[in-house]
């Protein structure tokens, strides 16, 4: 059984992201060439009696030169409650993955501080 599983990979690079948020991070990620995969693991978090995939979780990006996985959230506070409570599950089942939670109000923050939600380059 395995408790992580790889998504396949896309067909001719195209990324296409679940949310507006993860285009603009992934932008601001381009501009300071940070290397970056969309959902590239997937981290079973619960089995039931038959040993069969219960429940899971895919953060939205891994940063491969940083060894670390980033999840973005919505102002929603259902999906806030219910991706921190993943995020616990993670840490709980896997100690040696590093999983960061950005928070809606942190992206809007990056982007306005850098101009990239208008397209435009950031100020020197």
């Amino acid at each position: 059984m395995s408790k992580v599983r790889r998504r396949r990979k896309q067909r001719r690079g195209e990324v296409l992201f679940a949310h507006e948020s993860e285009r603009e991070f992934a932008a601001l990620l381009d501009f300071y060439g940070v290397r970056w995969e969309y959902e590239p693991v997937q981290f079973v978090l619960e089995w039931d009696d038959r040993g069969r995939q219960k429940s899971a979780f895919r953060p939205d990006f891994f940063l491969p030169d940083h060894g670390c996985f980033i999840e973005l959230t919505t102002l929603n506070q259902r999906l806030v409650t219910r991706k921190n409570a993943k995020v616990r599950r993670v840490r709980q089942l896997y100690p040696e993955i590093d999983v960061k939670l950005l928070y809606q109000k942190d992206l809007l923050a990056l982007t306005a501080k850098y101009a990239l939600a208008t397209d435009s380059p950031p100020a020197a």
